[in-house]
Parts: C-alpha cells; sequence; structure tokens
C-alpha cells in the first residue's frame, strides 16, 4: 500500500496528524505508549539479561560487548533477538499495542523481520553515526519501519535517536568505504549533501516509542551521563514486503504475522537499494561494525 491508501483505512491508534507526520518526515514520537504494568515488565526483563552478561567474555550471537565489559561492571553493547531471550519482549511485538501502531502506517498486514535491545552504557556509550536501516536487510519494498522503545527517561546527554526529516525521500547515498570495506554509515564526503541542522533529537520519558522509516537517515551521540540508556528496537514491515539478503540478526519468530494475514503476493518498489554484505556468516552489531570501519 502507498501513503495514500493507507490513511485512507481508519486508524487503530494513531492520530491523522501522525500518520501524516510519519509519511511527510519519515519519523514519529508517541509519548507514553507502552502501559507502565508492562514497561515494568521489560525493564525487570532488561536487568535479568545484563546479569546474564555478566559471564560473557567475548561477544557471541546473542551478547554484544563494549572491550571493557568485566563482570563486576558489565557494559553491553546489545543484546541480538531479545525476544527468544525473554518472552516479555515476544509479547510486546505480537500482543501489545505495538504492532496496532505498526498497522496504521504499513497496512493491517504486519510482518515482524527482527529485534534487538541496544545499550549505550553511562560514562562514554558509544555514538551511532548517521546511516540508513534498509541497507542491512533489503526488501521488495520500503514499508520496512523500525520501533524504538525507551525503557527509562531520555534527553540529550543518554544520546537519544537523532533523524533528518525528509531524508526517507531523497535518493540514498553510500554506506561503503573508498576501499570497498563495508562502514555501515554515510561517509563524510556524502554527509554534505544532508543538512544536520535539521536533525530532530526524539528525546521522551520512560514508555515513550520511536518510529522511523527503513531509508530515513539517522543517528544517535554518544551517552556521557550518569545514566545507561536502553533501547529496544523492533523491525516490521508489512506482509507483501519480503527481504532480499539473508536476515542478519535471524529468529525463528523471523517472518512471523503479527497483525493481519500472510500476503500471497510480494509488493515492489521501483527504486534502486544500496546492498550490504553477505551476512551468512554472522553479524556483531552496528555498534562494532561502525567501531572496526573507523580503525
Amino acid at each position: 500500500m502507498n501513503p495514500d491508501q493507507i490513511l485512507k483505512r481508519p486508524a487503530k491508534v494513531l492520530t491523522e496528524a501522525q500518520r501524516r507526520s510519519y509519511f511527510d518526515d519519515g519519523f514519529i514520537m508517541v509519548k507514553n505508549a507502552i502501559p507502565n504494568d508492562l514497561l515494568q515488565r521489560l525493564r525487570a526483563a532488561s536487568d535479568e539479561l545484563v546479569e546474564r552478561s555478566r559471564a560473557v567474555t567475548k561477544s557471541d550471537k546473542v551478547f554484544d560487548i563494549e572491550p571493557d565489559h568485566r563482570p563486576d561492571a558489565p557494559r553491553l553493547r546489545r543484546v541480538s533477538s531479545p525476544q527468544d531471550q525473554h518472552p516479555v519482549f515476544w509479547e510486546l511485538a505480537s500482543e501489545s499495542v505495538l504492532p496496532d501502531i505498526v498497522a496504521d502506517l504499513v497496512g493491517p498486514s504486519v510482518k515482524f523481520h527482527h529485534s534487538k535491545l541496544n545499550y549505550k552504557w553511562k560514562k562514554g556509550g558509544q555514538e551511532v553515526k548517521w546511516h540508513y536501516d534498509i541497507c542491512s536487510w533489503p526488501h521488495t519494498d520500503y514499508s520496512p519501519l523500525t520501533v524504538g522503545v525507551y525503557l527509562h527517561d531520555c534527553d540529550m546527554e543518554q544520546g537519544p535517536l537523532g533523524v533528518i526529516p525528509g531524508s526517507h525521500e531523497l535518493d540514498m547515498f553510500n554506506q561503503w568505504g573508498k576501499n570497498g570495506e563495508w562502514l555501515g554509515y554515510i561517509p563524510e564526503e556524502d554527509m554534505r549533501g544532508l543538512d544536520l541542522s535539521s536533525a530532530r533529537y526524539l528525546t521522551g520519558p520512560a514508555g515513550s516509542i520511536t518510529i522511523h522509516n527503513c531509508r530515513a537517515v539517522h543517528g544517535s551521540p554518544a551517552n556521557n551521563s550518569d545514566v545507561g540508556r536502553p533501547l529496544l528496537l523492533y523491525t516490521f514491515s508489512s506482509a507483501d514486503s519480503f527481504p532480499y539478503t539473508v536476515n542478519p540478526i535471524p529468529s525463528p519468530r523471523s517472518g512471523a504475522i503479527v497483525r493481519g494475514e500472510r500476503a500471497r503476493f510480494s509488493n515492489h518498489d521501483p527504486r534502486p537499494c544500496l546492498m550490504p554484505p553477505d551476512w551468512s556468516g554472522g553479524y556483531g552489531s552496528i555498534f562494532s561494525v561502525q567501531a572496526e570501519a573507523k580503525m
């Protein structure tokens, strides 16, 4: 479905203004979207994963850790596929208001692609350079979007998500380096074509969600505060959008229909999409990819 077709359908949760803002700007923020009782259970599950990470000495398929991670001072960068690590994360993806909100933006049939729980630890949690999402997992169209859930209050000091309005409608920039290496971010020379002063930083209280389109240029500054910033991220698409490449964060739940029905036909957007490396050998996180690219 195109935006006009989606807007003709009655919304379940979002207002018309919110939906139009998403299609115009490429992102929205919905404050206090997650009920407090569910939020508390998500926080507790996140704490359990941090406790589990104390026994981790090197990054693996589930835990991506910072170089100075220690059992007595854990510093996680990411938990991949948290929905497979604790049932409350799948409950949020499939049984809560979340997929209803997504349906207001992609159409009535919604497909789950992947999830991750990114941590920006206090006092130096790593920045994320400006990038696109879709280049890491190309699809047949550009319906995929990512929902970010703030488990705790997030202001500028914690390194919130920043998005450049309207960037989802521009021609795509490169994310490969001059020597053929995958950067995972847009090179500085290409970033000169974007108005970085227009970037909107999505701060908000715990339980708020951010939603950005897969073509939107986004990033986040480092967290130099005294408070950590876990950000739970879910990627969904319309049911008729299909990935071209292997899922970099695979899960038995990848491809699950969380609202509506499975598609009989695929939808194809004529605009080209930059392709990523071959992820079949594994993938760490955007933190590790960008860090390695800068070395």
